[in-house]
């Protein structure tokens, strides 16, 4: 199983910091996994269109280069895993 080679800090629906709530992404070669630990939030890719909502039992992976961003929906927290291969989701732990 993969590894993550960094870790975003977990953030809240008040700390989640403005270039996560814009469209970004991740550099080449860079695979995201968005994990939140409570509450939920949508995560929306650009192009192809896709909205999914990630909850503690459903995280989601963001493809290298794929434009997306993150939208609140009510108290959370979450944080960003970072790999260098495709991560394989797992249910979140509060421990993180």
């Amino acid at each position: 199983m993969a590894e993550p080679y960094a870790k975003s800090a977990v953030f809240d629906e008040q700390t989640l910091p403005d270039p996560l709530r814009n469209d970004h992404r991740t550099k080449a070669g860079t695979w995201g996994l968005l994990r939140v630990f409570s509450g939920k939030v949508r995560l929306i890719f650009i192009d192809p269109p896709s909205d999914h909502h990630v909850t503690p039992q459903t995280p989601a992976t963001i493809p290298p280069q794929a434009t997306h961003h993150v939208v609140t929906m009510g108290p959370m927290s979450m944080q960003v895993e970072f790999y260098r291969e495709r991560p394989t989701p797992e249910p979140s732990r509060v421990d993180g």
